[in-house]
């Protein structure tokens, strides 16, 4: 069975039944560590849900055990555990991961750019993932396409953004590019888990934090601690998330145990995608009539001045070693074609959706 045969059926079932015949007397334990709090909406859902999938898909020939944030390494180092052994998987933002290589952002998200959809056809057709394999092998990593969150909001702000002067010295939860860029407008980005995000609003720590999306920010609490959602969320178009599988782990598996974790982890990143697009609706409704929250836009004068520095800080970037270099020009080019096509085919069709129907 091909990949899309795979995904143009239920797929998991399918494999599932073909792989049961080949499931030995003893199974196999692998142990997953992840960057969310436990059974966290969405994230740290994923997590489980892939873990069971594989279990179900290899006809319990393989259990992944799951380990939320802090139960055997904390969130952000989870990367480490793998790479090192003392993991075998990890589901996390590869975003995290900047001090070992810049080039991590472009698989998770940069500011302004791919959506979900851009951003797996770039990795799956476009030559992404083998950059990402060539950046990861020397980390003994080999990372997998799993999650994403689809387009984020701009976050929850306790000062009102009029001007880009108001970003001096606004404390800021915002991890990646996104948040060197509004360092270099005067912002001060600071990196927490997602778990400490409401605390440190609550106790004035931070002054703005971006999240995910409705979803997980209802979840959070953070209506109550923060009196400004802004969006869109200029840094993160879509948020992907990685299974990061230890490469020794990986190598031992076999050529049939590596095509299910594809398939499934395949599977699971749509699965996630239209998940967060059904409940982000549904948690904004709530977070409208049962809390008044009402998003607020970034005015123009702000978004030009983001945009200019987003792409400073992404040009920065790729100036720090060949690789980047690489990564950045074929991303840049699978941007500029997604855009070329979503003239003619989802930006004119939303347009003229917003414009004609009036649901």
């Amino acid at each position: 069975m091909d990949r899309r045969q795979f995904l143009s059926t239920s797929g998991l079932g399918a494999v599932g039944v073909s792989s049961s015949a080949f499931a030995k007397s003893s199974p196999r334990t692998l142990t997953m560590v992840t960057s969310w709090p436990a059974g966290f909406p969405g994230l740290g859902t994923s997590a489980n849900r892939v873990a069971k999938r594989i279990e179900a898909a290899s006809g319990g020939e393989l259990i992944v055990k799951v380990f939320a944030a802090g139960e055997r390494v904390g969130p952000f180092e989870v990367f480490d555990a793998v790479a090192g052994g003392q993991a075998d998987l990890y589901h996390s933002a590869d975003y995290y991961q900047q001090s070992k290589s810049p080039a991590y952002n472009f698989f998770t998200a940069i500011p302004f750019g791919m959506t979900a959809t851009e951003l797996a056809g770039w990795l799956l057709h476009g030559g992404g993932h083998e950059l990402w394999d060539e950046l990861s092998a020397p980390f003994n990593i080999k990372p997998l396409l799993c999650t994403n969150t689809g387009a984020q909001m701009g976050g929850w702000f306790n000062r009102e953004i009029r001007r880009i002067e108001d970003f001096d010295g606004l404390r800021i939860r915002m991890p990646g590019l996104g948040g060197t860029a509004l360092q270099k407008l005067g912002a001060v980005p600071v990196n927490l888990a997602g778990g400490e995000i409401r605390g440190a609003l609550k106790d004035g720590s931070l002054d703005a934090a971006e999240w995910v999306g409705p979803w997980n920010d209802l979840a959070a609490g953070m209506h109550e601690v923060a009196s400004h959602y802004y969006y869109p969320g200029f840094h993160e178009p879509g948020g992907s998330l990685a299974l990061g599988v230890n490469l020794d782990i990986w190598d031992s598996l076999g050529e049939r145990l590596q095509a299910l974790l594809q398939e499934v982890t395949t599977a699971e990143y749509i699965r996630s995608l239209t998940e967060f697009n059904v409940q982000n609706s549904a948690a904004l409704t709530v977070l409208d009539e049962q809390h008044g929250v009402r998003p607020t836009t970034f005015n123009e004068e702000v978004m030009r001045s983001i945009a200019k520095y987003a792409d400073e800080a992404v040009a920065e970037i790729a100036d720090r070693n060949a690789l980047t270099r690489k990564v950045f020009e074929s991303f840049n080019a699978a941007r500029a074609d997604a855009m070329r096509w979503a003239v003619f085919g989802e930006d004119a069709f939303t347009a003229a959706r917003r414009k004609h129907y009036a649901g």
